[in-house]
């Protein structure tokens, strides 16, 4: 693989499928991760018809310990990994923690925390073979991740993933790897519609000027 390798988590949709197909377009080999094999594959038709090229893996993040075998698949199949995107999350029930169910809660700590520590340390040996290597790891608002009322288990999770991808960006210092935390804001996407029902999706920016910025952060840093 001559050219450099990123993986998307949760690029079926939203600011997933978004970068996806920008660093598609930027002549980035695309390995997209998501659970539906249907939205891969319409994924797949757009990146091709792009001009670009990928690889699906149809993976459920819960299922945390299938991921401990990527990194060593990756490196038998392309050789190399450049940019990991730390994208997928699960917003779950938003409400009182008193009334969170605890298989619920446990689920979106799979998914948000435990799911990006093993992918780090799958991928991090392929990483530091990169000479420009980065991480992006998709955070949330300070307020959610402060304790916001009714944001409980979401946000305890984003806190932590936000603790996770401090701790790693100080461990790689002196390597070529760059970590960079990024909270997109308010997006027009499901989640987003999911978590603000009554707000007008045509407010918000489209997931695509999200994939600009996120493309920004591992090309100019």
């Amino acid at each position: 693989m001559d050219k450099k390798v990123a993986l998307i988590t949760g690029a079926s949709r939203g600011i997933g499928r978004a970068t996806a197909i920008k660093f598609a377009k930027e002549n980035i080999h695309v390995v997209a991760l998501a659970r539906t094999v249907g939205a891969l594959e319409e994924l797949e038709d757009d990146i091709t018809a792009a001009g670009g090229s990928c690889t699906l893996i149809p993976q459920d993040l819960k299922d945390v310990q299938l991921l401990e075998n990527l990194g060593p698949a990756l490196a038998d199949r392309l050789g190399r990994l450049d940019i990991f995107i730390a994208n997928a999350g699960l917003l779950g029930t938003l409400g009182p923690l008193a009334h969170a169910s605890p298989k619920e809660v446990e689920m979106i700590f799979k998914v948000n925390v435990l799911a990006n520590q093993a992918l780090i340390r799958t991928l991090d040996p392929l990483l530091r073979q990169s000479e420009d290597a980065h991480v992006v790891t998709v955070l949330t608002s300070p307020g959610a991740k402060a304790g916001r009322a009714y944001w409980g288990v979401y946000g305890a999770t984003k806190a932590a993933l936000d603790s996770l991808t401090n701790a790693y960006a100080q461990e790689v210092e002196q390597t070529h790897i760059k970590v960079h935390g990024y909270n997109p804001g308010a997006v027009r996407t499901k989640m987003r519609a999911q978590a603000m029902p009554g707000e007008d999706p045509e407010t918000l920016p489209p997931p695509e000027e999200a994939a600009e910025e996120i493309f920004k952060l591992v090309s100019e840093a």
